[in-house]
């Protein structure tokens, strides 16, 4: 019923094309007004971060596990994790949480925060009524696409931090942080290494960021009509609504990208000198030989019960950060 309410939505009341070039209605400019979906996104994506990394670990390492481990049967999500704790302690599940903290500090600021200021503006300049679905999804990926540009060598730090202690001791690299991290690899292995996997990173912050903003923007829209919500005071139902909604298209659009970004961004020259992955076409056309179509869901469990909290505690923080932000600096 939600979904063919959002279709009947969008075809029964095609929203008008904002015209980009037309002058946007006076407003306050501030400083302070310029930063604020930079800022609330920012703390959001921080406070998020902390509180799913040992989620985002596991998922990590569940999709590494078939490549460390040839021929062992994978664990389970729980296996994993109850493992990690009772062989390596509680900290464990924190491993590169510095190099979390530091990446979503910029890219998850920059890919809500650009969202967020580019709807708004289409918003304004088609004289404030919402948006249609394709411009939120434009205005998401170009989102997405730059805040990848800026963030990739921390989510490479981040990747190798997670994964070093599954290895061999002989095999680890053992960061000692995300800055230490990140100077070795460019020490080690050159500047380039530092955006290994580009290529399906940017394909995957585009695809998240349309998941997560675009179609929790939309489905929030949709709810708010459904239940007659306040639109500056939605009820918790339809704030969760939206957000699990964008939490659940995120996954699923987002996962086959983030396992060839993982898969890229953690390999090793093999005794010949010779890299696994020649790039992302030749990495998704092995893992698809090799291992299946349905390989590139591999851990979904865990990455869905990762991105959907995720999503909840992000847009639930910027809501809650924003009251406080918009008081203190007198803004609306």
């Amino acid at each position: 019923a939600f979904v063919a309410s959002w279709a009947r939505e969008s075809m029964d009341n095609p929203p008008q094309t904002p015209t980009l070039l037309a002058p946007s209605p006076a407003g306050d400019r501030s400083a302070a007004k310029v930063a604020m979906p930079f800022v609330t996104s920012g703390i959001a994506a921080c406070f998020a971060s902390f509180c799913i990394h040992p989620i985002d670990l596991a998922k990590v390492r569940l999709q590494l596990f078939a490549v460390q481990n040839p021929g062992v049967p994978k664990p389970t999500f729980v296996s994993l994790l109850s493992n990690m704790v009772a062989e390596q302690g509680i900290t464990s599940v924190y491993a590169g949480l510095s190099a979390s903290f530091l990446r979503q500090a910029i890219y998850g600021t920059a890919r809500m925060g650009i969202h967020r200021t580019l709807s708004d503006m289409l918003v304004a300049r088609n004289g404030g009524q919402p948006i249609g679905f394709e411009l939120k999804a434009a205005s998401s990926m170009t989102g997405g696409a730059l805040a990848v540009c800026v963030g990739t060598p921390f989510d490479v730090a981040l990747v190798r931090m997670q994964a070093d202690t599954m290895k061999p001791a002989a095999e680890r690299r053992n960061y000692s942080n995300a800055v230490n991290a990140i100077g070795r690899i460019a020490t080690e292995e050159g500047y380039s290494a530092l955006y290994k996997g580009l290529a399906p990173n940017i394909f995957r912050g585009m695809a998240m960021n349309v998941g997560m903003m675009a179609c929790s923007d939309q489905a929030r829209e949709v709810m708010l009509k459904l239940t007659g919500d306040d639109p500056k005071h939605p009820s918790l139902t339809t704030r969760l609504g939206a957000a699990a909604t964008g939490g659940f298209f995120a996954s699923f659009l987002s996962l086959p990208f983030d396992l060839i970004k993982s898969r890229l961004q953690d390999m090793k020259p093999g005794p010949d000198g010779k890299v696994p992955y020649r790039g992302l076409a030749h990495c998704a056309g092995s893992i698809l030989t090799k291992e299946g179509p349905l390989a590139f869901w591999t851990g979904f469990g865990a990455y869905f019960t990762r991105s959907a909290p995720h999503a909840m505690i992000i847009l639930l923080t910027i809501d809650e950060v924003k009251k406080v932000y918009t008081k203190t600096f007198h803004v609306e």
